[in-house]
């Protein structure tokens, strides 16, 4: 499981607007799937960009109550 979340951090590296850019409360996150096992995981990050990007991962974890706890972490 962490290999897996570890090749999709490696995949953001090179390229962090290949996830979904959310909308609404949750705007200025993106959103990047992950699937491991017939399960379906989610990572939530902002990109920054000063003299180069800077990728913030702020959430990971199983798609059930996650976006609860996204919009929890960042009021």
């Amino acid at each position: 499981m962490l290999a897996t979340f570890k090749e999709a951090i490696d995949k953001l590296k090179k390229d962090p607007y290949i996830g979904t850019q959310k909308t609404g409360d949750l705007r200025g996150i993106f959103g990047y799937d992950v699937k491991y096992i017939g399960s379906n995981y989610e990572l939530a990050y902002r990109i920054y960009e000063d003299d180069g990007k800077l990728v913030v991962v702020i959430l990971a974890g199983t798609r059930e109550n996650f976006y609860e706890e996204l919009k929890k972490l960042i009021k």
